[in-house]
Parts: structure tokens; C-alpha cells; sequence
């Protein structure tokens, strides 16, 4: 049985991480509004470029529809991006990614498909290099990026275009947790190449109107320029999509850790006082004794 020295050592570590976990759900209360409305307000303007592309390669044939479109015509190499947190303590939130991603890889490793990783987070790379450390091809750092820009993004874009360019892949797949709220974030898989497309009819539907349009210059020309930046835009849309879901995944992680703490620190203050008042309680039977004895 541990001494009243121990009890009272471990009520003072329980109640210094409490304080820890508590001021660690505010921080990511406050980051979580700013997360939050940044996520929201690129999703229309994601969704709206989905709808130009789709009006636009509705114009285009087969044959005149640019590579990152068209693609490569095979499906042997696949990349996957996987977007996971550059930090811990936020629950499940990194491992629901990665564990999507790990089914994926698996089911492409299971039709003898050759799969490449790219890791933008270290936990995501942290946990897909125990099983797949021979497909991870690199890790893109953001730990020094303390708030996430379209640059980044863009320069994440670049970098797999500039693979496709060179033939490394047939198509890639970005993975990344859609926000909901701040107890659900859902793990989604979104294909960017080649560039997948809403239907004619839906992208009518967002537009509000079956309009015909003429391009100038031609619509493959058009395509060959959107394309490429409306990979910037979904890879944007990720990286702020999981700022809002780490954010709100570590304010409910802290808060369960808190009230954690605070049983815990209840258990132990109870356990303390009972040992103590035994040993209160033996004192005096022994003065007790003591002096019947005299």
C-alpha cells in the first residue's frame, strides 16, 4: 500500500496535469473559431470550382481533354497524399486517417498495384511507417507553419504535378477529415488525378442554370490552366478542413483528460484521507493501550 508521502506526491502530479489539460482545451477552444471559419469559407469556393470544371470539360472531347483530366490511361502506380496533424494529443483524429489510408493501400497492394505515399503531418507518417515504410516516398513538414496558407498548399501541388509530369504515378488520391463538428471529423478520400469532376447535370444545379457558354481561348486551354490550381484549392481545403478537426479533436480530448483528472484526484484524495484516519486511529489505540497498561 503506497505511504500518505506517495498519495499526497501523486494528488500534486494529478493536479499539475489537470491544470496542463485544462489550459491546452482553452488554447484549442480559441484556435478552434478561427480554424472553424476558415474551413467553412473555402468549401463553397472548392465546391464552385468543382462546378467550372465540370461546364468546362462538358465542352471538351476525349481526345482534347489535358493530361492531369484525361490521365495517363493506365492504373498500375498510385499516389496517395495523406494530410494527418504535425501534433498529438487530439484523441483519434490522426489514426482515423491513417487507418483509411491503410485500408487503401492495402486493397491497392491486394490487385498488385505499386502504391507511393506522400505524408504531409508526422503523425500520419508516424503511424504509416510501421507498416509501410518501403511505399513512403517522403513527409512534407508544416511544424514551422503556424498558420496555413494557399502557398502551402500550392507548393504541396507543384510538387505532384511535377510527378505526374514525370510519369512516377497513374493516379493520386488525397486523404484528409472533413469537419462536421466539433465531436465528428470523418476521414475522406477525394481523387485529384485524374482531376474527378461533378456530373453536367449537378454542376447545372450549382450554378443555378443550364447555361451554354462559348470559350476563348478554347476549353482545353482553359482546363489546362484550372486544373492545376483547383489541386491547389482541394489541397488547401484539406489542410484547413484538418486545422478545424485537430483543433476541435484536441478541445474534446483535453476535456475528457481534465474530468479524468478530476476523478482521479477525487479517488485518491478519498484513499488518502481513509489511510490516514487509519493511522490516526491506530496512534491512539496504541497511546491507549500504553497508558491501561501503566
Amino acid at each position: 500500500m503506497a505511504s500518505l508521502k506517495d498519495l499526497r506526491n501523486r494528488i500534486a502530479s494529478v493536479k499539475a496535469t489537470q491544470k496542463i489539460t485544462k489550459a491546452m482545451q482553452m488554447v484549442a477552444a480559441a484556435k478552434l473559431k478561427r480554424a472553424q471559419e476558415a474551413a467553412e469559407a473555402a468549401r463553397p469556393y472548392a465546391e464552385r470550382m468543382g462546378a467550372v470544371l465540370a461546364n468546362i470539360a462538358a465542352a471538351v472531347s476525349g481526345n482534347d481533354a489535358p493530361p492531369l483530366m484525361a490521365g495517363t490511361g493506365k492504373d498500375e502506380t498510385h499516389l496517395l497524399v495523406v494530410c494527418t496533424a504535425e501534433r498529438g494529443l487530439c484523441g483519434g483524429f490522426n489514426s482515423q486517417i491513417a487507418k483509411l489510408a491503410r485500408e487503401h493501400i492495402r486493397s491497392l497492394l491486394g490487385q498488385g498495384k505499386t502504391v507511393k505515399v506522400l505524408c504531409v503531418g508526422k503523425k500520419g507518417y508516424d503511424v504509416l511507417r510501421r507498416d509501410f515504410a518501403q511505399n513512403i516516398i517522403d513527409r512534407v513538414d508544416l511544424r514551422d507553419v503556424k498558420k496555413i496558407g494557399f502557398e502551402n498548399a500550392n507548393e504541396i501541388a507543384r510538387r505532384v504535378i511535377g510527378m505526374f509530369d514525370k510519369g512516377e504515378f497513374d493516379v493520386c488520391t488525397l486523404f484528409y477529415s472533413e469537419f462536421q463538428t466539433v465531436m465528428s471529423q470523418i476521414p475522406t478520400a477525394q481523387q485529384i488525378i485524374p482531376a474527378s469532376v461533378p456530373a453536367a447535370s449537378d454542376a447545372a444545379d450549382a450554378s443555378g442554370a443550364d447555361a451554354v457558354y462559348e470559350y476563348e481561348p478554347d476549353a482545353a486551354a482553359i482546363l489546362t490552366d484550372l486544373i492545376p490550381r483547383n489541386i491547389a484549392v482541394q489541397i488547401f481545403r484539406a489542410l484547413l478542413e484538418n486545422a478545424a478537426g485537430e483543433m476541435g479533436a484536441k478541445m474534446t480530448a483535453m476535456d475528457s483528460a481534465t474530468r479524468n483528472a478530476g476523478e482521479m484526484i477525487d479517488k485518491l484524495s478519498i484513499t488518502y484521507n481513509r489511510q490516514r484516519q487509519a493511522q490516526i486511529t491506530k496512534e491512539l489505540i496504541e497511546i491507549i493501550s500504553g497508558a491501561e497498561a501503566l
